[in-house]
């Protein structure tokens, strides 16, 4: 099967392994303001909710209302800090942690705390809230 047949195939296995490279965290989110940061405690996750564009694919510029709602229905995220006790519990997890920090995750809709920041809102979510890594967030908010 060729490259190109594995993309049109619409399942997500096959296309995590892609070559793309993950995007990047906005350009407003620089290294003093990561280090401002809470750190989270015990077995908690803080994730950087993505953040919407402000055009459609097709060239459509998106209302702030509506960038907003869809801001706070978003269900992937980067991670951001992981709590000293995430991912630790050998019980639990025996093939190691879910995820690692800047890696691009699946989260539930209403899962965590969320925390509102300059620009919009932090996440800490306990360790077994993580629903699955992704490669492209854009990808999963486009296609499901």
């Amino acid at each position: 099967m060729t490259t190109e047949e594995r993309r049109e195939i619409p399942d997500r296995v096959l296309n995590f392994g892609s070559d793309t490279p993950k995007p990047e965290v906005e350009e407003s989110f620089d290294e003093k303001d990561y280090e401002r940061l809470p750190k989270p405690t015990g077995y908690r996750v803080m994730i950087l909710p993505f953040k919407v564009k402000e055009r459609t694919r097709g060239g459509i510029i998106l209302a702030d209302s509506a960038r907003e709602r869809e801001q706070l229905a978003t269900v992937v995220g980067l991670v951001l800090k992981l709590g000293p006790d995430a991912y630790k519990d050998l019980d639990k997890y025996p093939e190691g942690p879910w995820c690692k920090e800047k890696d691009w995750v699946v989260f539930g809709r209403y899962a965590g705390a969320r925390i509102p920041i300059e620009g919009g809102e932090i996440r800490l979510l306990n360790d077994d809230e993580i629903l699955a890594v992704v490669d492209d967030p854009e990808y999963v908010l486009n296609k499901f």
